[in-house]
């Protein structure tokens, strides 16, 4: 079921005015690898903007790239019309507006579910910690988990440890969030239980870049489709062009691949 909206039409493919997260000539190299070769891209308030392409293509290092979690060699990347800082405090404070979810779901082994989800919001947004308790069994309700809390995560399921991951990342209240390839470490019957979450968040208006492979997540979820190869940004449209009349031979190859298995 499509849950795009009719206002990104109006957006100007993503170059207008309420711009959240804005990379410009980006370029990153991994030694003699060039890796992010100028990318120019705009994701605007509200946005899914799904990446995809083939692997090594530079997806990954573009969404980390975001939050400054890899450093780049030249351009720029602005995220709610500021600068990423360096480092210190300041960096502390954007990646709390800036949430991630990654392939490995990066939970404290030795802390519960719950306190999992309370940590950041105490530490870095200063939260009380009993409010911070009632948010985070809010999300974790809100993403199915929420009889899960005084577990610890190896008692749980890979789908439900992602889970407690996005909630964890909702915590901070972030104004986007990224997720690198949130599904491809799970067993196929859990990937489903991820997704609809994203689907929710993404119906609810949360800025979104998703890294990943999950195709009817791209059709279905996001505003535009951004196709990398090779460091580069090949294609940039909405799901219904990209799938049904690719332009590049590159996104054709692609395509022809992973959808006629």
């Amino acid at each position: 079921m499509p849950v795009r909206d009719d206002a990104k039409d109006a957006r100007d493919d993503g170059r207008y005015a309420d711009a959240l997260v804005v990379l410009r000539n980006v370029d990153k190299h991994f030694g003699a690898l060039h890796v992010l070769r100028s990318i120019d891209l705009t994701v605007g308030r509200g946005e899914v903007v799904v990446v995809i392409g083939p692997s090594g293509g530079g997806k990954s290092t573009l969404c980390r790239a975001i939050n400054r979690l890899e450093t780049v060699d030249s351009g720029e990347i602005l995220i709610d019309g500021r600068p990423l800082p360096a480092e210190g405090r300041e960096l502390a404070a954007l990646r709390a507006d800036v949430g991630m979810v990654f392939q490995s779901f990066n939970l404290f082994a030795h802390k519960t579910v719950l306190e999992n989800v309370t940590l950041g919001q105490v530490k870095v947004r200063k939260k009380d910690k009993r409010a911070a308790e009632r948010r985070a069994r809010e999300l974790l309700d809100r993403v199915g988990v929420a009889s899960q809390a005084d577990k610890y995560p190896a008692q749980l399921s890979g789908g439900q440890q992602q889970r407690v991951a996005i909630a964890r990342a909702l915590a901070m209240e972030p104004k986007v969030m990224l997720f690198d390839e949130p599904t491809s470490a799970l067993d196929p019957e859990m990937i489903n239980e991820v997704l609809e979450v994203m689907q929710q968040l993404a119906r609810e208006g949360m800025t979104m870049v998703v890294v990943t492979h999950e195709m009817g997540f791209a059709r279905s979820a996001a505003h535009r489709v951004v196709f990398m190869a090779d460091g580069r940004i090949v294609e940039e449209t909405t799901p219904d062009q990209f799938f049904s009349n690719p332009r590049s031979d590159r996104a054709k190859d692609f395509l022809s691949k992973i959808l006629h298995h």
